[in-house]
């Protein structure tokens, strides 16, 4: 581990702001991905909703591999600009490209655009790793002060929130707007725009973020007993699993939504107010959460928040009727599990601490790399999931049967409330209590 005058470990404004908003270079494309996708497949291009299934989760399972060689590539990565940097400087030109090429499929045959749908978006998942990776091991080099990873991980949420905002709530307007009735030039258009905004985001990251703590051990470390290391780090396996299922239930829920406004709400009004209000509510828990985590401790905060989430969305199917109570409750579930996002990034950096004190080395690429992964594993079994509850339930566009409106409503709320509680399962193995890294 290098050393550091602490006088220059604080952080200024503008790294502090470029690393919050230095997420939206990544998840402002991701997040419209997310939200819109399978609609953009399914009711625009006109492809099966269970072969797009297919294409999210083979594409993800892929990022097994792919993960964990782009975390190694990070660790063992020596350059003019630092071992992350370098990554924002030559990927986030191609990754602004390939956000609007997933949105542009061509007018060919159906087996030749879902071989175009999954190329480009494996593509888009491929390059993404190449930027959200050396993303999340920045913040373990940028500072070791505790206080200071709690404020970027709000900035982080910050950021994050504009970009589901951007991504969600504006999006459909955009189509319209951009488009001129032209729905497809629309989400063409629109993804160029957001790729566009992120490639600025990540730039700045790259101008203003400093590398000041790197793991001194050699760039020639043997892999396999690197991957082992890090398959024996209990705050890494617990990370893991509360990443996996947070993202599962995100992405079905990023996924379902426009289906259960229009087919089961009959607002479709809603999807504007209920995708926005998760980013709503990430944005208000940036403020709030550090300052809770700081008194309760990750583990205890986080615990607590996921099980108030877990009561709320179990009581939405009983007040659907009752829209401004469903609202109100839905908007509460949203708050009390943002603030596990917060506490998700702050446990990233912790990850690396903790892996030092059990195996001498840091590993920043590495660990990130298995947090990405399972970052996108969980979104692609959340949006695969309900894509299959689509075409098993026998949902046709503009043809809804009663059958297909229940799996939707069900698989809405009573998914979250399963994955929430699992969450809270595997929060409570969590090691590291207080200040303290266990050894």
């Amino acid at each position: 581990m290098q050393t550091i005058d602490k006088s220059a470990e604080k952080l200024s404004f503008a790294e502090r702001l470029s690393y919050g908003f230095g997420d939206m270079g990544t998840s402002l494309a991701y997040n419209m991905a997310s939200g819109f996708l399978l609609f953009y497949y399914t009711n625009v291009v006109g492809l099966p909703a269970a072969s797009v299934g297919t294409v999210f989760l083979v594409a993800r399972l892929m990022d097994a591999v792919i993960d964990v060689l782009v975390g190694i590539a990070v660790d063992k990565t020596r350059s003019r600009w630092g071992r992350t940097r370098v990554y924002f400087l030559f990927v986030a030109p191609f990754y602004a490209l390939m956000s609007a090429a997933v949105f542009h499929v061509p007018a060919w045959g159906q087996g030749a655009q879902l071989i175009y749908a999954f190329l480009t978006f494996k593509g888009l998942g491929i390059l993404m790793s190449l930027q959200a990776i050396p993303y999340s091991a920045l913040m373990p080099m940028m500072t070791k002060d505790r206080g200071e990873r709690l404020t970027l991980s709000g900035l982080r949420s910050i950021g994050t929130s504009v970009s589901v905002v951007l991504g969600t709530a504006t999006v459909m307007p955009l189509v319209g707007l951009l488009g001129g009735g032209d729905q497809q030039r629309g989400f063409t258009m629109v993804a160029a725009l957001f790729g566009g905004i992120g490639l600025i985001c990540t730039l700045a990251l790259f101008r203003y973020c400093q590398e000041r703590y790197q793991d001194s051990a050699s760039a020639g470390f043997a892999v396999w007993p690197a991957v082992k290391e890090m398959l024996h780090n209990r705050a890494w396996l617990v990370l893991f699993g509360a990443c996996l299922l947070y993202f599962a239930r995100f992405g079905m829920m990023m996924a379902a939504t426009a289906y259960f406004a229009i087919d089961v709400l009959g607002q479709p009004w809603m999807i504007s107010v209920m995708l926005p209000a998760v980013a709503g509510m990430l944005l208000l828990s940036a403020f709030v959460a550090p300052s809770i985590l700081a008194r309760t401790g990750i583990r205890n905060g986080t615990v607590m928040a996921l099980a108030l989430g877990a009561v709320l969305f179990a009581a939405l199917p009983f007040v659907q009727q009752q829209i401004s109570l469903f609202l109100g409750l839905y908007i509460v579930a949203c708050l009390a599990t943002s603030i596990t996002t917060t506490a998700a990034y702050a446990m990233v950096a912790e990850t690396v601490d903790y892996h030092e004190a059990q195996f001498g080395t840091r590993r920043e690429g590495l660990l990130s790399a298995g947090i990405s992964l399972s970052t996108k594993l969980g979104m692609a079994l959340g949006t695969a999931g309900f894509a299959y509850v689509l075409g098993v339930s026998g949902y046709v566009p503009g043809h809804v049967t009663d059958h297909a409106r229940e799996a939707i409503r069900w698989t809405y709320s009573g998914g979250a409330v399963v994955l929430l509680v699992a969450q809270v399962l595997v929060m409570l193995l969590w090691p590291i209590k207080g200040r303290d890294i266990a050894r």
